[in-house]
């Protein structure tokens, strides 16, 4: 099964400092038929301003991960952590039973991102937060897992049954990607055009994929982002 959600059909909503777009129902945007893929609740698209951000705001019972395509994100949360992502990098919070945290744009240049909210195995639990440096060239021609639930050797741990993987491709390379039994995938190319099966994808449209073998291949230089949950 493949379902492609082209960009333009995404949820958006410009806020000026944030231009924002919705893969899944979020905030104001209501599709009953986008409410998330399997325990993948959001994937927003979100480009923010410079010396802008997201000011303090509670979560409970998400896992949040954060995939930042250009310029960088600057985090602090009410646990005493901070931290400043950048491009290619990848940062994650469990909120567990509570947290409060303030994403902020820094930098002089606007930053765009990927922000994925995935339902956790269980409720509660102490929340947490990690971020870690992802060299695009560690996962050159190949999926890598940047986030996983599972014991993945040097991933983001996430509590959640799912992978959150990268690749970059340069055109004419391919991968593939095996989604099992009762699980889900959704993709989403931060860069360039590839198919699926042949079937043709833009930059930051959305691939929903059922169980299924799949060949995903690169027409130009391509920075793929993909999730894989129950």
């Amino acid at each position: 099964m493949i379902d492609i959600r082209p960009f333009k059909s995404l949820g958006a909503a410009n806020h000026g400092w944030l231009d924002a777009h919705h893969h899944f129902s979020f905030a104001d945007y209501r599709d009953p038929k986008r409410m998330g893929w399997g325990s993948i609740r959001v994937w927003n698209d979100d480009t923010i301003a410079a010396n802008s951000g997201f000011p303090p705001h509670p979560h409970r019972d998400m896992e949040i991960i954060t995939y930042v395509r250009t310029g960088a994100i600057t985090h602090e949360d009410s646990m005493g952590n901070k931290g400043r992502t950048g491009a290619g990098d990848v940062q994650v919070m469990s909120a567990g039973s509570g947290v409060r945290h303030a994403e902020f744009n820094v930098e002089n240049e606007a930053t765009t991102l990927f922000q994925i909210w995935i339902e956790p195995r269980e409720f509660g639990g102490a929340p947490g937060w990690g971020a870690k440096p992802f060299p695009k060239d560690d996962r050159s021609g190949q999926f890598q897992i940047l986030a996983s639930g599972f014991d993945d050797e040097g991933a983001l741990p996430i509590r959640a049954d799912a992978r959150v993987m990268g690749a970059v491709l340069k055109a004419g390379e391919s991968v593939t990607h095996e989604v099992g039994a009762g699980r889900h995938a959704y993709l989403v190319p931060a860069l360039g055009r590839i198919e699926v099966d042949g079937v043709a994808v833009d930059t930051r449209d959305g691939v929903a994929l059922g169980e299924g073998k799949y060949s995903i291949f690169a027409n130009d230089d391509s920075e793929l982002v993909l999730v894989d949950a129950a």
